[in-house]
């Protein structure tokens, strides 16, 4: 499947995000840096930057998929601590996607 075809969905996508710490590694093998612009997604491809913008505040920060998730139903992503803090999240909140060529 090309990357367009994963993409195109995202791009579009809205829903809840929330945020995550783990001292493992992620699904891509790096070690999990809970301060980093990193997030889990469950179908993009490893290395796919989006942009995620925090529909309650406005603000928005450009992350990195690097790990698979969210695993609770009714969330499309789930953002590092340190992207969630930049976002101005506390636990969960309503979010936009996009890919970032």
């Amino acid at each position: 499947m090309s990357l367009a075809a994963l993409s195109a969905p995202a791009a579009a996508q809205s829903g809840a995000a929330s945020w995550y710490g783990s001292g493992r590694k992620t699904a891509n093998g790096e070690r999990f840096n809970p301060n980093g612009m990193t997030a889990a997604h469950r179908s993009l491809p490893f290395g796919t930057r989006v942009r995620v913008e925090n529909k309650r505040n406005g603000r928005s920060v450009v992350v990195r998929i690097n790990d698979r998730g969210p695993f609770v139903r009714g969330r499309i992503i789930d953002l590092a601590k340190g992207s969630a803090r930049a976002l101005g999240m506390g636990g969960t909140t309503y979010v936009s996607l996009k890919v970032v060529n």
